[in-house]
């Protein structure tokens, strides 16, 4: 039984930082004693992004115009890069540019109420939803772990059963409003994928949402707040993963921070105004037996600038059982992935419990 290739990433990287983690220590107390970023945001050598980041050196990102006329041409440059990157940028997808800037305005006005305000919205024991802080406290469950430099709030967005108003910031007058009308916007968006993306496998274009979770599919949305850092050649905004959502749909603002991970090395993701970033997430790779890959990738910050983004996780009901597609196994192709529930991968993963694939 192997290991998926970003669980063995995760191992590898896992020793790699078990091994230096007395050396890198020593450095870190030295160098928090004249800087001003605690030791607890100080990641080993073997991950800080002025180290590992690949400079001179582009990494090809896939840039597609959704509205294209030839679908036969869109679904394979689609099925290209989700099969060779595992993330792609796209426009012309059919989401106005005003929507997209009222819902990054009210999202950045959160982060702009007073600490007290936010924690209002803070998140309850167990609970995915809510406002969360590395920046403003102390996370007993992760005492001791290196932290992002992040503050950010989660909530769903759709579909209508699984919202929760608790956790949505409706001070803001036109919070609610807004956030509804990119769900409906970004839920046509996310459906087009899941068309292409299935007949990409050779599927009936309704195959991989099904399997999904159809309607009941959650739209799960996460603002990520990463201000400026004094030192972002040692820190992290959010480490290395892989989503366990389906698919990621993320607009950034215009700060540079999104990397993937290449034959274990980083590459900067440019932007692009009006595109919107599509993560290939563990769900598609499940049932895609392995054809699509969830991409590794991470995120850095800036000395001087905000940053934020916004992205938007479709997943599985908690219920859902989700699999490799049953038309893509055969002798010469047999399942990678054992079926499960979403509610046991998603709590394997969180508690960072390795899952074996077959």
């Amino acid at each position: 039984m192997n290991l998926t290739n970003h669980q063995y990433f995760f191992q590898k990287q896992k020793r790699s930082e078990v091994m230096e983690v007395g050396r890198v220590q020593s450095i870190a107390n030295k160098t928090a004693s004249k800087d001003t970023i605690p030791l607890d945001f100080i990641w080993p050598e073997n991950v800080q992004p002025a180290i590992t980041t690949v400079h001179g050196a582009d990494i090809e990102i896939p840039l597609i115009e959704l509205d294209d006329d030839d679908e036969e041409r869109l679904i394979k440059l689609i099925a290209k890069a989700s099969s060779e990157v595992g993330l792609f940028q796209i426009v012309n997808h059919g989401i106005p540019s005003d929507v997209i800037e009222r819902f990054q305005k009210v999202g950045k006005e959160f982060f702009e109420l007073s600490q007290e305000e936010k924690e209002r919205y803070g998140k309850f024991p167990g609970s995915v939803e809510g406002y969360g802080s590395s920046l403003q406290k102390e996370d007993d469950g992760k005492k001791g772990m290196k932290k992002g430099w992040v503050d950010h709030i989660f909530h769903r967005v759709w579909p209508p059963s699984a919202i929760n108003l608790r956790f949505w910031p409706t001070i803001l007058t036109s919070y609610r409003e807004v956030n509804e009308e990119y769900a409906k916007y970004l839920r046509r968006v996310g459906d087009k994928l899941f068309t292409y993306l299935s007949l990409g496998l050779g599927l009936e274009g309704h195959e991989l949402k099904e399997g999904a979770g159809g309607d009941d599919i959650e739209y799960l949305l996460k603002i990520n707040y990463y201000p400026p850092c004094p030192r972002p050649d040692l820190a992290l905004g959010v480490p290395a993963h892989s989503d366990m959502s389906a698919i990621t749909l993320l607009v950034p603002n215009d700060v540079p921070g999104l990397q993937i991970c290449k034959d274990d090395r980083w590459y900067n993701v440019n932007y692009v105004p009006n595109a919107i970033v599509i993560h290939i997430g563990d769900q598609i790779e499940i049932m895609s037996n392995g054809k699509y890959k969830a991409v590794m990738h991470r995120t850095t910050v800036s000395k001087d600038k905000t940053r934020f983004s916004w992205p938007v996780f479709l997943e599985p009901p908690l219920e859902q059982i989700v699999g490799p597609i049953s038309k893509l196994i055969n002798k010469e192709n047999p399942a990678r992935f054992t079926s499960q529930k979403y509610r046991d991968y998603s709590s394997y993963k969180y508690n960072k419990i390795s899952q074996q694939k077959i």
